[in-house]
């Protein structure tokens, strides 16, 4: 479970200070499949970097299945991050000069897994995605929508609890954009959490559940009750 309660988050701009959040709170139940919405310089990437255990607040609660972020080390952060949550980003993020069995395979050298089964573990994540036949490509032979799937398998190589997107089909087209939601989709019907990040009502709309964010206030709170229908239908037969 995430919880946010009350935070606060200053950034001093040499004499001046600009409150990127100003009184934020809400909880993410396990299992959640959650968009945060926002404007550019709504607070909604700051949102993001609390929750992964990417910065702290200047004031206020974030726990993190339990463990209050800001009274942990730096150590301690980085081991719930690697642990816990996958991030999926705009740009992809993939190491050019890797493949894409050995991006996948990065997370899992992170915690120590011995390279016998991070590759076995990776080919898995891969087939998910239905890669499995490029993993000896490298990221400049790959499409857009090929180098998100190949981000994704990255993110859930490790069986995170939680998988956070910021932007995901901001690079794609419109019908790659629809073929990566619908992944994680999937993902959520296993039981993992879903947050993406994003600035597109329509991608607000495709979750369960959507966080409007406005100059550091939550501006509004509420579920896709029809999202929420089509997918209880079809949640039987997705298989992932």
């Amino acid at each position: 479970m995430i919880r946010i309660e009350n935070v606060i988050k200053t950034y001093d701009m040499g004499e001046n200070s600009v409150k990127a959040l100003q009184g934020v709170s809400f909880t993410i139940n396990q299992g959640e499949f959650v968009s945060i919405m926002g404007p550019s310089g709504s607070g909604k990437s700051t949102c993001m970097n609390m929750i992964g255990c990417l910065d702290r607040p200047s004031s206020g609660l974030v726990e993190i299945n339990g463990k209050e972020t800001a009274k942990m080390s730096e150590k301690e952060l980085a081991e719930l991050r690697n642990k816990t949550i996958g991030f999926v980003f705009q740009q992809y993020h993939l190491l050019p000069s890797m493949t894409v069995l050995e991006n996948v395979m990065l997370p899992l050298r992170y915690q120590g897994i011995e390279k016998h089964l991070r590759k076995e573990m990776a080919i898995k994540a891969l087939e998910k995605v239905g890669l499995k036949n490029r993993k000896s490509h490298r990221p400049h032979e790959l499409s857009g929508g090929q180098k998100q799937r190949v981000a994704i398998a990255r993110a859930m190589v490790t069986n995170p609890k939680i998988i956070l997107a910021d932007e995901p089909t901001g690079a794609l087209d419109s019908e790659t954009g629809k073929q990566v939601l619908d992944m994680f989709r999937q993902i959520n019907a296993t039981g993992t959490t879903i947050i993406l990040v994003t600035h597109d009502p329509e991608i607000g709309a495709s979750t369960n559940r959507c966080i409007k964010i406005f100059d550091g206030k939550i501006k509004s709170d509420s579920m896709n009750i029809e999202v929420q229908n089509v997918w209880r239908f079809y949640e039987r037969t997705l298989k992932f």
